[in-house]
């Protein structure tokens, strides 16, 4: 996926109002005072880092794309945005008192430092937010769920960390933070908005020879009509957890 078929992928997901709540409840649990330091780590568009600055916090995007650094840059030219890998951050030691990662730890090899890299930039007692999806749970209703399976499962091995967020508890407890708590928010597609990503999806794991041509066909042609007739049904559960350091 070509980085400006991601950024619109992203914005359609942010545009719609569980996202809008979904980041809404990150800040929350950042707890920050206002003026407060907080990175956005892969911080992608940079939407999040707007509304962090808009909510009166010192935000600070990071991202490894520079593409996404530009288009952050962009769209939210007060804001301070910063190239750098989630495992060594631009940013001195206790720099800032909330982090934050939105859908990244699963394209991370190693998840652990990653986390040590966030010790490091909080201040003692910061807060940490990480968000995103279990890749081998989709729930996808179809006419033919042992395909389904196979498709999910195929797509998960194709990522780094695909099993990252139900993980996320045991990791902030490895890397030594303290009050760990995780709530689930399950987003729910019934329309046509998310066919794109399921068609991509098939198209992915058929490159990778888990599936056939034709299975990949007759699949998403049965996702686009279940679309169409108003019978699709996606659900994706999101991991929230939220510690201090």
């Amino acid at each position: 996926m070509s980085t400006t078929e991601l950024i619109q992928l992203l914005d359609v997901a942010d545009a719609m109002p569980a996202g809008a709540a979904l980041r809404a409840r990150s800040y929350e649990l950042l707890d920050l005072q206002d003026g407060a330091g907080v990175v956005d780590v892969g911080c992608g568009a940079g939407r999040a880092v707007g509304e962090l600055a808009e909510r009166g916090a010192r935000a600070i995007g990071v991202d490894l794309s520079e593409e996404m650094i530009a288009v952050a840059r962009s769209r939210w030219p007060y804001a301070d945005f910063r190239l750098g890998d989630a495992c060594d951050l631009p940013l001195a030691d206790g720099e800032v008192a909330g982090y934050r990662a939105d859908k990244v730890f699963h394209e991370l090899p190693d998840v652990a430092k990653a986390l040590t890299e966030a010790r490091r930039v909080l201040v003692p007692g910061g807060r940490v937010v990480l968000i995103g999806q279990d890749w081998d749970t989709q729930v996808i209703d179809s006419d033919d769920p042992g395909l389904t399976r196979a498709i999910v499962h195929a797509r998960a091995d194709l990522t780094a960390n695909p099993r990252a967020a139900r993980r996320y508890r045991n990791l902030l407890l490895d890397a030594g933070f303290e009050d760990v708590a995780v709530e689930v928010h399950t987003a729910v597609f019934t329309d046509a908005t998310m066919v794109p990503l399921l068609a991509r999806t098939a198209a992915a794991v058929r490159a990778a020879g888990a599936i056939t041509a034709e299975q990949e066909s007759v699949w998403v042609a049965e996702q686009v009509e279940r679309a169409q007739s108003g019978r699709m049904f996606l659900a994706l559960p999101l991991f929230m957890a939220a510690a201090r350091a």
